[in-house]
């Protein structure tokens, strides 16, 4: 699965943008509130908007403190899968509980410095664990090869039946990347610049799938 980020594409044509990659599996919304991360990018408003202007799921990766009370929104305006931050709550449960009831996957995602362990009991809560691999906050950031220790643990655990779920990454996946990535047992991929920086976002599409095929047993 590859998720094109729009936070690479030209935030004043997104409608056009997400028709540029009509292929993808889901478009990948980055949401900052320049708390929990350095910056500040869009908010439901946009979202609203962008689920008038495709039918691609979007996948919210919300960046921002108090997803008990900001996560569920996005799940009621018709969001495919909403995911919010481990570091960014005491309670991810309730609020993966919460995001459910309002009609969407709930998505967990931890930073690359955050340890996987001890959240393995609570997986079972959610339906995607996004690994980050750059810090969160900015694009265009390089690939932190480190991380993928985490999709291979959680992913020992979706092989042998003791998790359902998605295992996604986010964080300077491209052309270059993109296969070890898979090796280590990761589903869906998001990437930014690798899509949306050159002249057939479409085709860089196609052309990461193939790839991410080709390097893993597990999708293929």
């Amino acid at each position: 699965m590859i998720a094109p980020s729009i936070l690479s594409a030209d935030f004043a044509r997104l409608a056009a943008e997400a028709e540029a990659v009509s292929g993808a599996d889901w478009l990948h919304v980055d949401v900052m509130d320049a708390h929990f991360v350095p910056n500040l990018t869009l908010g439901l408003p946009v979202v609203k908007s962008l689920l008038k202007a495709t039918n691609i799921p979007l996948d919210c990766h919300l960046m921002i403190e108090d997803p008990a009370r900001w996560a569920p929104p996005y799940a009621e305006a018709g969001a495919y899968n909403v995911t919010f931050h481990a570091e960014a709550t005491d309670d991810p449960s309730a609020v993966a509980r919460d995001i459910r009831a309002a009609g969407a996957k709930a998505g967990l995602s931890v930073k690359p410095g955050t340890p996987i362990e001890p959240y393995l009991e609570i997986l079972r809560d959610f339906d995607t664990l996004l690994v980050m691999s750059v810090e969160p906050g900015f694009g265009g950031q390089s690939f932190m090869s480190e991380v993928l220790s985490k999709a291979k643990a959680v992913r020992t655990l979706v092989n042998s039946g003791d998790l359902r779920l998605v295992v996604e990454i986010d964080g300077g996946i491209n052309s270059d990347t993109i296969e070890q990535a898979a090796e280590a047992g990761i589903d869906c991929f998001v990437a930014g610049s690798a899509v949306y920086d050159t002249a057939d976002p479409a085709a860089a599409v196609r052309d990461l799938r193939a790839r991410a095929a080709h390097a893993s047993h597990h999708l293929s």
